[in-house]
């Protein structure tokens, strides 16, 4: 009773503790929501996306895009950008009301889409975008300040470029200055900012309506039907001083003067002659032309004549050639900024209603505001002057503000101040996107830019921003700057529709925006649409951007820190892999796609770290990150007791892999045996058709000292294992001495000794380690064994045609091995292997198993027994037990009694076939002659005749240290030696012969690999 109530105080203490936590965090964020200011739609969405849409190319390049692409040209411009972001804005709507959108905006809401990655290439595009956007707003403002408010003196004399530089640069430094004084007082203006330009778009309605009225005074003067500047006279007249002048060499009557001015008339027009269809006729299609080409009318005739280049200053003329994507590139800066309102997020009182009716308002404002815009520049003004980029036939004002009522000063002063303050804000939002980007340490180099003033404000990324900023101003050129800055925002805007469309189709459980009205077609349209614009503004321009996404993607997967944000990416990545998997089951593997897919089985020691890593780096050699390698290994014991282990076992096989450059998977299992986790690993391991064929592991070289015989009965299983599952086994011997990754092998020779035909893998593994450039130097030999009756020369020709229809360059030489008698050495190696086998059988007697082994031998031969000293030439050298010469003896017949019941119970069954590297008729002709002789088939046989056990043993013996002679004259500088590996005994009584087998036929090689192979052919000769 006392301990449950115990634990009952204690739970609520617990409860308590959490309520209060729990009070106290709720406190702290009412105390934050009293500080931030809540803002609705209107003035937290609507407004900020209209500031920013609304801008510089309204007031100064609207009316020259209109003249030169003709109303239907500028409607489709117009009609092109607007879909594009309203697309865009409805799938960032959802993206928005799919939960809290934090500091970064559309940076935050592409990275947790589509994963860091793309995150960070989106948003340093996004970043460079809006400090580009600050470049050309503040060009903007020069433009206005230098050719429409200020006398026209200029800094510098000789060039345009040159003022904009200076000028842009003193601008940059002082909006700089007020964004480092504190962001506030740019947020107080912005309002009076707003008010500007909408006092403007007033204005030049208001200026419509009363052109429709009463044209108004502004006047063209045509030469001809070339437009002129006047800026220098007053009068349209021959007779005016000022314009006699420009054209003559003297103020007299009989002055030289330009041919084309004596031939031609003078024509005064008006600038805005009202709703008429004749203007509307005339600006209704499009007049692209080359660089230099004077603005001319279309409907007015002149005598043609000699051109004077020295008076041609005199006209107006396009500065740059003119076409179609170019006018798309210059126009598509307008209609960005509809991420404002997003950016805001967390000071809106309802974001996920906010968000998209205000931004999807504003750009049905904005858009109906620049469709009508183009109809009533197209409708009141002449073509001429729609033309005329810089207003210098009129009096050098902006064209627009020719328009406006009650005065052009309204539309000067408006879209001076417009200017200023969306380069301010650009200032203001730039270093913030950066900082963000910055913080989440995505991108180390950038680390430095996520700190900033005691209050959080972003000053070293606002040095950044201002330097990359002073670029654009460099450039000198609105026209130039605007297509960067169109790139670089239909890159995100791009991706903002991807992530959308991405979410959709995988329909992850997370997905469920409060925003309805999507559907991942309109997604698919708008990344498209963006797509489209990219290359049609500067096909150019769109490589290099996508150039400069990919590389800082590319650092980032290589170099960047792993987040983990549940990214739509890595849902596409599982449903692709699920495809695929399914795909990949759905058919056999054909033997031109064969590649071996590695389970590499590791040891882990004490400490749980690899014994081996030099295996791992084998299999990084072998497979060249091609394929699929799953490491894995066991764990003695029960998962609930080793559970904590196997997981860090499992770290350790990923920093093994991630050292050695091994890509694949990592797994550690816990089983009650090693031969069970094993045995699981092999059956069980990879996923429908991504499953292993081939089995990669050390050779167990503490196999003698092992006193239980549990690692080379392990070993042995596992060799089983294998060859029941079809699978190829690979066996490394002395594989701390192979080369690490990082060596090179500057010669030597990779030798395979092609004993029994295994469907290719002994020619197909040299060739696979030849690609990584460790072994790249190496030459490849094949050896083959021939006896003494064989063809060797047209055994050697038939193999050279193989391996040349294979297309593998190897040396081909064949390797006769004569018939010997049976060397002293031979017999002494059989007998040790007889003596310990018999030890440790011995040895494994339980306790009861001996002393009915005693009794029984009591019992038989009482009478006759008689105790003789151990002999120490009859004993093993490795142990010093004493033995009864009676007791040996009984126990040797006893088991050779067993050996024969086995036999004779497969009498019946018939010789496993095996495949030798000549031709098939001669191997017809060595199976129907039986001879007695035949050592090699019965070393790789390895089925054991119980019948006569010693002399079995000794002819295995001798077949495998005559070979073992040969492969060691032969391959003792090798690099590396490739065996074919023995199968085991079907009886697991001859275990102990068969790996001194396998110990003698290696004996005197530092790297030797047994291959296996796994029952089929994995090499052809066809295409």
């Amino acid at each position: 009773m006392w301990e449950v109530w115990k634990s009952t105080a204690g739970t609520l203490q617990h409860f308590d503790k959490q309520l209060s936590a729990m009070e106290k965090a709720q406190d702290k964020m009412f105390a934050c929501r009293k500080m931030v200011p809540h803002m609705g739609t209107f003035i937290g969405v609507y407004l900020p996306c209209m500031q920013n849409i609304l801008g510089v190319i309204l007031f100064l390049r609207l009316t020259w895009i209109v003249g030169t692409a003709g109303i239907l040209g500028s409607f489709a411009i117009v009609s092109m950008c607007c879909i594009c972001t309203l697309l865009t804005a409805i799938s960032m709507s959802a993206i928005a009301t799919n939960g809290v959108v934090p500091a970064g905006g559309s940076y935050y809401m592409i990275s947790r889409s589509l994963g860091p990655e793309f995150g960070g290439a989106v948003g340093l595009c996004l970043y460079l975008g809006t400090t580009f956007a600050g470049s050309l707003y503040i060009l903007g403002t020069i433009e206005i300040l230098l050719l429409y408010i200020i006398p026209p003196e200029k800094v510098v004399k000789e060039t345009t470029a040159n003022d904009m530089r200076i000028y842009g640069t003193c601008c940059l430094l002082l909006m700089a200055l007020v964004v480092f004084v504190g962001v506030k007082y740019v947020n107080k203006l912005a309002l009076v900012f707003l008010s500007c330009v909408v006092l403007s778009i007033m204005a030049t309605y208001a200026g419509a309506i009363k052109t429709a009225i009463k044209p108004s005074n502004f006047s063209v003067c045509l030469l001809g039907n070339r437009t002129l500047k006047n800026e220098m006279f007053e009068k349209c007249a021959k007779t005016d001083v000022e314009l006699w002048n420009l054209f003559c060499d003297s103020p007299y009557l009989n002055a030289t003067c330009d041919e084309y001015f004596a031939l031609n008339n003078l024509t005064e027009i008006q600038a805005t002659p009202g709703v008429l269809g004749e203007v509307i006729n005339d600006n209704l299609w499009g007049n692209y032309g080359p660089d230099n080409m004077v603005i001319e009318r279309k409907n007015l005739s002149s005598v043609p004549a000699e051109a004077n280049n020295d008076k041609l200053k005199n006209y107006v003329f396009n500065d740059w050639a003119t076409y179609f994507t170019l006018l798309v590139g210059i126009y598509f800066p307008s209609v960005t900024g509809i991420m404002a309102g997003s950016n805001r997020s967390g000071d809106l009182r309802d974001a996920q209603r906010s968000i998209p009716i205000g931004t999807i308002l504003a750009i049905l404002t904005t858009s109906f505001i620049y469709i009508s815009f183009v109809v009533l520049f197209g409708a009141c003004i002449e073509g001429v002057v729609l033309r005329d980029k810089f207003g210098f036939s009129v009096k050098t004002k902006p064209v627009i503000s020719i328009l406006a009522w009650p005065s052009p000063w309204v539309i000067v002063i408006g879209s001076f101040f417009s200017c200023c303050g969306a380069g301010l804000q650009s200032l203001t939002g730039a270093p913030r996107l950066l900082q963000a980007i910055a913080r989440d340490g995505i991108i180390p180099f950038l680390q430095v830019f996520g700190h900033g003033k005691a209050n959080g404000e972003p000053t070293w990324a606002l040095l950044l921003t201002v330097g990359i900023c002073e670029i654009g101003i460099l450039i000198a050129s609105l026209d130039h700057v605007a297509p960067i800055l169109s790139m670089f925002f239909l890159m995100c805007y791009l991706f903002v529709n991807l992530a959308c469309a991405v979410q959709t189709l995988l329909c992850t459980p997370n997905w469920r925006p409060r925003f309805k009205f999507y559907h991942w077609t309109l997604s698919f349209l708008g990344m498209s649409l963006c797509l489209s614009l990219m290359f049609i503004s500067s096909w150019i321009y769109a490589l290099v951007v996508i150039v400069i996404a990919g590389c800082i993607y590319k650092y980032i997967e290589y170099k960047g820190a792993v987040k983990e944000w549940g990214d739509g990416i890595r849902g596409l990545s599982l449903n692709a892999a699920r495809y695929a998997l399914i795909r990949l089951e759905e058919a056999p593997l054909h033997t031109k796609n064969w590649r071996p897919q590695l389970l590499v089985l590791c040891k882990l020691n004490s400490d749980l770290e690899v014994t081996h890593p030099r295996l791992l780096s084998f299999a990084t050699q072998l497979k060249a990150g091609k394929g699929l390698t799953i490491v894995c290994s066991v764990l003695e014991g029960t998962y609930m007791t080793r559970g904590d282990e196997a997981k860090k076992g499992e770290q350790n096989l990923k920093a093994a892999m991630a050292a050695e450059k091994t890509k694949g998977f990592s797994h550690v299992v816990v089983s009650s045996s090693l031969r069970d986790g094993f045995s699981i690993l092999i059956q069980s391991a990879g996923l429908g058709g991504m499953k292993h064929n081939a089995v990669l592991m050390a050779w167990p070289t503490g196999w003698k000292q092992d006193r239980d015989s549990s690692v080379r009965r392990n070993f042995i299983e596992t060799v089983r294992e294998t060859t029941s599952a079809h699978q190829a086994l690979l066996v490394a011997k002395n594989i701390d001495h192979f080369p690490a990754n990082q060596e090179r092998l500057k010669e030597g020779t990779v030798d395979v000794w092609w004993i029994v035909h295994d469907g290719g893998l002994l020619m197909l593994l040299p060739f696979l380690l030849s690609q990584h450039k460790v072994w790249r130097k190496c030459k490849m030999r094949i050896f083959t064994v021939a006896q003494m009756d064989d063809n060797s020369i047209q055994m050697k020709k038939d193999l050279q045609m193989f391996l040349y229809q294979l297309r593998l360059n190897a040396v081909v030489e064949v390797v006769e091995m004569h018939d010997s008698d049976i060397s002293a050495f031979t017999y002494e190696k059989t007998l040790v292997m007889e003596q310990r086998s018999q030890m440790l059988k011995q040895m494994q007697l339980s306790r009861t198993e001996r002393e009915r082994e005693i009794q029984s031998i009591t019992d038989v031969s009482r009478a006759s027994i008689k105790r003789k000293k151990c002999s120490s030439a009859d004993a093993p050298p490795l142990y010093s037990q004493c033995i009864p010469e009676d007791e040996a003896q009984l126990i040797h017949d006893r088991n050779t009694a067993s050996h024969s019941a086995a036999n004779d119970k497969a009498a019946g069954a018939t010789s496993d076939r095996v495949h030798m590297t000549w031709t098939k008729d001669k191997l017809q002709n060595e199976r129907n002659k039986h001879k007695e002789n035949m050592a090699v088939k019965d070393m790789f046989n390895m089925k054991p005749e119980w019948e006569n056990l010693n002399h079995s043993n000794v002819r295995r013996m001798h077949t495998a240290v005559k070979l073992n002679e040969v492969v060691v004259k032969k391959s003792c500088n090798s690099e590396l030696v490739l065996l074919n590996m023995p199968g085991p005994p079907k009886n697991k009584k001859g275990d102990d012969n068969y790996m001194e087998f396998l110990e003698v036929l290696m004996e005197g090689l530092d790297r030797v690999l047994l291959v296996r192979g796994g029952g089929r052919e994995v090499i052809t000769i066809y295409s």
